[in-house]
């Protein structure tokens, strides 16, 4: 390196994010796009848990009755699959909503991701559920499609046993859920950079590169 080059700036990153939510899978690439134009940033993401559907019985529900009743119609539901799947493909993200036959509870989801963050790969384990869920139509819901996801991504799968088959860490997801509700995230995804600048939705990643240049010219002023 240079000796008169400036440090590179390490950027903290929070990510809220639900796991069925199709708008937050882009919004992780979108970012990471993003922070791919910025290879002086030095980044650490950080996941926050936000849950979409926090009454979702624990067997899920029928992902054709789920989707026409949220997105008003399996006719407006199917068009905006299509959109959302054109929006994925050029940022390497092959969504096969036609595959996905239940939505699940994502509790159990996130406490897997938390135990992934806590041994360095967060990133990993969220892109693998999203992958899941969204590409290969499998249920993140059910712990032992969890625990297959958890050895892929190299944890230790006893210990995953044992956490998703107890109650540990469930309440520290709805814990995050609420906070993110009471500091006004209503909805997903929502990314803050820096603990000073937020944005919400599956922007770009332009718009992302400026906020970004925003959050790292603070920083090192600061």
């Amino acid at each position: 390196m240079n000796a008169l080059s400036p440090p590179r700036a390490r950027l903290d990153i929070d990510v809220v994010y639900d796991l069925v939510c199709p708008w937050c899978y882009l919004g992780v690439h979108r970012l990471l796009r993003a922070l791919e134009s910025r290879p002086e940033v030095s980044f650490a993401l950080r996941w926050w848990p936000f849950l979409l559907n926090p009454d979702m019985p624990q067997g899920g529900l029928g992902a054709a009755d789920y989707v026409s009743r949220k997105w008003g119609g399996e006719a407006r539901a199917r068009r905006l699959q299509d959109s959302i799947a054109a929006l994925g493909a050029p940022l390497g993200i092959d969504f096969r909503f036609e595959r996905i036959r239940r939505i699940p509870p994502t509790v159990d989801a996130h406490r897997l991701v938390a135990m992934a963050e806590a041994n360095g790969g967060g990133l990993q384990a969220v892109e693998a559920l999203f992958a899941a869920h969204f590409s290969q139509g499998r249920d993140i819901g059910d712990v032992a499609v969890l625990l297959d996801i958890a050895g892929a991504c190299g944890l230790d799968v006893p210990a995953a046993c044992l956490l998703l088959t107890s109650e540990t860490e469930a309440e520290a997801v709805h814990t995050a859920n609420l906070r993110a509700h009471r500091l006004g995230v209503n909805g997903v995804p929502c990314f803050l950079f820096g603990g000073r600048f937020a944005i919400a939705g599956a922007q770009e990643p332009d718009v992302l590169e400026r906020l970004l240049d925003v959050a790292v010219a603070a920083l090192r002023e600061a």
